[in-house]
């Protein structure tokens, strides 16, 4: 397979995944065609060595482990991505009447995106309805696959500052126009149901997100680029779900995470701060008939990779970027460190990443930012909390983080697929941290 076209399937699985709940929705099947069975939180877990299974927690998270033939001395190794992205939420009275015959729609921010990338382009919605049936409350998938929004900016000439930094106002800026005479109030929530097939009186509880309905492209002269919504980090959701899926599960058992709500803190019952990862561990640990001793010391000699992407060199402000801790697209993943301990990554688990990316034969960058920048956090040390391992925060580089249409280098989803497969497919022993072995 070439780059081009492991970047073309990476960009249809994006657009496969308009809101968190279809990014789950999307892993789940992809996991489900390799043989991984569903395992329910409410239900007992009944394991076999040598079977794939996963778990889904709100219908936005989801972790899913692979279990080896044989089972003695063991381990996790596990990496984690995000499914959530910058965008904004459709509130619990959606509408908006007037002024005039217009209806727009009330949103709120979601994260922290670019707000002005939002406008003049056309939008639709996706998310989860939950409707009341004969047996109770059902959820329901929803994502309307039309143009149906857009948010207009102003003229220049009713706002001649508009090229002089002018700031947003998002009740008042940023809200989507849905009519301007030929539907009515209330026109929201019966097109909600028209689409389900229910009665709108059915809809109970609604999380709506907007969607940029502009699909990913591989595009440049040379076909050196990749853009997309949601590259951060639908880009390494889906490359390290396929280095998992496309490995062998050798003595150890191989981990793959998908946490919601990293956009807004991951302090949620789903997000990387919850107990997710920590009961499902300690489930399986249980399943498989291993003691809480047992347990401790698989975690003493565990291993995570947090992938989420990092900042490139941007074309026209490369001062913004460290003078020598600085990445480029193309030229592989990324280790993300930092000394206020933003990033989970140290000294011990730069080498076995690199280690990992070497017998890969796969570039590896490293990144840190300016020193009177502060940068964002991510996965890893939250995680961490809950779960205590050496762990590693890795990424790609991008350009427009949190822009509605995200840019990356072409190669370098295939570069982390191929390195993530390898971390997969190696077995990493190690002794606290004074040693580790790979085999």
């Amino acid at each position: 397979m070439s780059y081009k076209e492991f970047a073309d399937r990476m960009n249809s699985f994006i657009h496969n995944c308009p809101s968190m709940f279809h990014s789950v929705a999307t892993i789940a099947s992809e996991l489900e065609a390799k043989g991984f069975n569903r395992l329910r939180e409410k239900d007992a877990w009944n394991l076999e060595a040598g079977k794939g299974y996963y778990t889904i927690r709100n219908n936005s998270s989801i972790i899913a482990f692979a279990l080896p033939e044989n089972l003695t001395d063991y381990h996790f190794q596990m990496s984690a991505s995000h499914t959530d992205s910058p965008t904004f939420k459709i509130k619990a009275v959606p509408e908006i009447d007037g002024p005039s015959n217009y209806i727009r729609l009330n949103v709120e921010a979601y994260g922290g995106m670019i707000d002005s990338t939002w406008l003049d382009r056309p939008l639709t919605i996706a998310g989860r309805v939950l409707v009341e049936t004969e047996n109770g409350l059902e959820n329901r998938l929803l994502y309307i696959d039309d143009d149906i929004l857009l948010i207009p900016n102003m003229p220049i000439h009713f706002n001649r500052q508009i090229n002089d930094g002018y700031t947003f106002n998002r009740q008042v800026d940023l809200c989507p126009m849905f009519s301007c005479g030929a539907m009515e109030k209330g026109s929201f929530d019966q097109m909600v149901a028209d689409v389900l097939n229910v009665n709108v009186d059915a809809i109970k509880g609604k999380d709506l997100f907007l969607v940029n309905r502009q699909h990913g492209l591989v595009w440049g002269r040379e076909a050196e680029f990749v853009s997309s919504p949601k590259l951060d980090d639908l880009e390494c959701a889906y490359t390290t779900l396929q280095g998992f899926l496309e490995s062998s599960h050798e003595n150890k058992i191989d981990v793959y995470c998908c946490f919601d709500n990293e956009e807004v803190g991951s302090n949620t019952k789903q997000g990387a701060m919850s107990t997710f990862l920590a009961d499902t561990l300690h489930r399986v640990n249980s399943a498989l008939g291993k003691t809480d001793e047992d347990y401790y010391r698989a975690i003493a000699a565990s291993f995570l990779v947090s992938a989420d992407n990092g900042h490139a060199v941007h074309p026209n402000h490369p001062e913004k970027t460290d003078a020598v801790n600085a990445v480029l697209m193309n030229k592989g993943p990324i280790i993300k460190e930092a000394a206020n301990q933003k990033y989970t990554s140290d000294a011990f688990s730069r080498a076995v990443f690199t280690k990992i990316c070497e017998k890969a034969g796969v570039p590896v960058q490293c990144f840190a930012n300016r020193s009177d920048i502060v940068g964002g956090s991510t996965l890893g040390n939250l995680s961490n909390t809950q779960v205590s391992v050496h762990a590693v925060d890795i990424g790609l580089a991008q350009l427009a983080m949190h822009s509605a249409f995200e840019t990356g280098g072409a190669k370098d989803p295939y570069y982390l697929y191929q390195a993530m497969k390898q971390y997969y497919n190696t077995n990493i022993e190690i002794d606290g941290a004074d040693a580790v072995s790979f085999s």
